[in-house]
């Protein structure tokens, strides 16, 4: 069983999804460190704790660029919320209005998976993270995959 990866089961019709928990060592969801992955089936579990010791271990540029691509869908939202960003004195302080939820696996040669979040402005956001890149930050984060 999984060191990383607790209250692992089967989920779905034919049990073709795997869920469980993990805790995240920089990104929030909520009021906790805890957040859900997501994956493909239970034999995939090996790659979904190889993708989460990658997200708990994102450089600082990286963690920055997604910072950056959070500000952006914040201010290219057009949700009804009444929310408006107050100035931030770090990038890293848009943090502090959003949080994330869940860790989808992408079955990949490498590391590929996406995280999904919400932003006090209403809106869901999500980055994409393909080997050591960040592939897309904002609110399609699905359809790029």
């Amino acid at each position: 069983m999984s060191k990383i990866i607790k209250n692992f089961k089967e989920i779905a019709p034919n049990k073709e999804i795997t869920k469980g928990t993990f805790t995240s060592k920089f990104f929030k969801n909520e009021n906790t460190q805890e957040m859900t992955v997501y994956t493909r089936n239970k034999s995939l579990m090996d790659y979904a704790e190889k993708c989460i010791n990658h997200f708990n271990s994102l450089s600082d540029d990286m963690i920055d660029e997604i910072c950056h691509g959070l500000i952006e869908s914040c201010h290219l939202s057009d949700s009804d919320v009444d929310f408006e960003l107050p100035e931030l004195e770090n990038v890293r302080d848009i943090l502090d209005y959003c949080w994330f939820t869940s860790l989808v696996t992408i079955a990949d040669d490498g590391i590929y998976y996406l995280v999904e979040g919400k932003g006090d402005w209403g809106e869901e956001v999500g980055f994409v993270i393909h080997n050591d890149n960040v592939n897309y930050v904002g609110y399609d984060y699905f359809n790029v995959v």
